[in-house]
């Protein structure tokens, strides 16, 4: 099953995400701390390849996160979800090596993309997504809560 990180300050953000890839057959961790971020990366080499990363986390720019991220791994693929980024920061990110912007939407519209940014993402790491028909899971990280949800 590919498994992948989001990692936001809006918790509203993190469980739409979660929710939308979840249906659409992936395990998902979320979370809000820059570093259960870093923990995830660096101790589960399978977990976090594909990191869907918010504007902040845990207070932290994703301007200021993401070299360190690239650092800890360096073939990880980093989504972008904000709903804006001035010209030079986006500049900054696309620099540091994000794999793609997506803009976030109040009503989750861009569910499509989002999946086949996804599945573009694990495409380019060489996995392939075999998980038709498998358990689905997401388990929910946050500060002083730790659990799993159908």
């Amino acid at each position: 099953m590919l498994s992948l990180l989001i990692a936001d300050d809006d918790a509203s953000a993190r469980a739409m995400l979660g929710n939308l890839l979840l249906e659409a057959g992936y395990d998902v961790l979320t979370t809000d701390s820059a570093a259960q971020v870093l923990e995830v990366i660096l101790k589960n080499k399978n977990v976090a390849r594909v990191l869907i990363l918010g504007r902040q986390v845990d207070g932290l720019s994703a301007a200021d996160l993401l070299p360190v991220l690239n650092k800890c791994k360096s073939d990880l693929k980093v989504i972008l979800v904000s709903e804006d980024v001035s010209l030079p920061v986006m500049r900054c990110l696309r620099r540091d090596g994000i794999f793609y912007h997506l803009l976030k939407s109040p009503g989750g519209e861009d569910r499509e993309e989002l999946q086949q940014v996804v599945e573009c993402a694990f495409r380019k790491l060489g996995v392939e997504q075999g998980i038709a028909g498998g358990e689905r899971r997401m388990l929910i990280q946050e500060p002083q809560l730790e659990g799993r949800r159908p």
